[in-house]
């Protein structure tokens, strides 16, 4: 794996350029390599990329602390 694909998890830039949050009015998600999770910096819920994929789902997030 390069480093840039490191950075991004795998998911292509274009993508991370677009995926937010889906919940209600939240903003668009960072990227957290060390914890292999998409963060939404509005309610801190993470999300975790799977090979790859990010799982967006709000059943599968966790709370990270503030």
């Amino acid at each position: 794996m390069t480093a840039a694909s490191e950075a991004t998890l795998g998911i292509d830039p274009a993508l991370l350029e677009i995926l937010a949050c889906p919940d209600t009015h939240h903003s668009p998600l960072t990227v957290d390599v060390e914890a292999s999770e998409l963060v939404c910096p509005t309610c801190r819920r993470a999300f975790p990329v799977r090979d790859g994929i990010p799982v967006l789902l709000l059943d599968e997030a966790r709370q990270r602390p503030a």
